[in-house]
């Protein structure tokens, strides 16, 4: 999958029963989160679950949904979930805040580019990689991030861009190296001088060698 492209419809089982339609399950203006995992019951991914399990109510704030996926069976993932619950503490096992597609088949994995060749289990088979997908309200591939098996995800960082990608959808600017909430922001290249400085009142710009005004920072925009 590459930036921009539509994420297709697709039915899948899940520890929660059978998603006939993923845009149905995403629902109309919602963002969401597909991120993968290499297989149940292993370390990393347990404690990644855990993690995005305890941050659930804080991307749903922002109106995002997640659903995660791993190539073992409906029936591995619910087992799975009681350990995933403990190591988190404070999640209850039956209340456990997002589905886990079952994907023993990879084809879904295999689709949207989630394997990766250079794990295997123990029969030979590529497993999913660990992939994230945000996927946007259009169902566009908004951002992909892919970590190797060894190394687990920050979901902070994760965090960190879906705020970055809320606010420069909405509007004209773009986030600079390390940026966080609350930082300026820089006006966006396509802005012309004089629509900058009538949407950008506060808009200071930066002198650098080249002479050229292309590093123009704002307050971060908060309505």
């Amino acid at each position: 999958m590459k930036l921009g492209d539509i994420i297709p419809d697709f039915s899948c089982d899940t520890d929660r029963g059978r998603i006939d339609s993923f845009y149905e399950w995403i629902g109309e203006g919602s963002w969401s989160i597909l991120f993968s995992h290499p297989a149940d019951f292993t370390p990393v991914c347990t404690t990644e679950l855990a993690r995005a399990a305890q941050l659930t109510p804080e991307f749903e704030k922002r109106g995002f949904k997640l659903i995660a996926l791993s190539i073992d069976s409906s029936s591995s993932h619910r087992a799975w979930i009681e350990d995933i619950s403990a190591y988190a503490g404070d999640i209850e096992k039956d209340k456990f805040p997002f589905p886990i597609i079952a994907d023993d088949s990879r084809h879904l994995s295999e689709s949207l580019g989630m394997i990766d060749p250079e794990e295997v289990n123990a029969q030979g088979i590529a497993l999913s990689a660990r992939a994230v997908l945000v996927i946007g309200p259009d169902r566009k591939l908004k951002l992909q991030i892919l970590y190797p098996a060894t190394t687990g995800r920050n979901f902070d960082e994760i965090m960190r861009v879906v705020d970055s990608l809320l606010l420069t959808a909405k509007h004209k600017v773009a986030t600079p190296v390390d940026w966080c909430v609350g930082d300026s922001v820089m006006v966006q290249p396509t802005v012309s001088a004089d629509d900058a400085t009538v949407l950008f009142p506060s808009m200071e710009k930066r002198e650098l060698p080249s002479g050229k005004e292309y590093l123009r920072m704002t307050p971060m925009p908060r309505d």
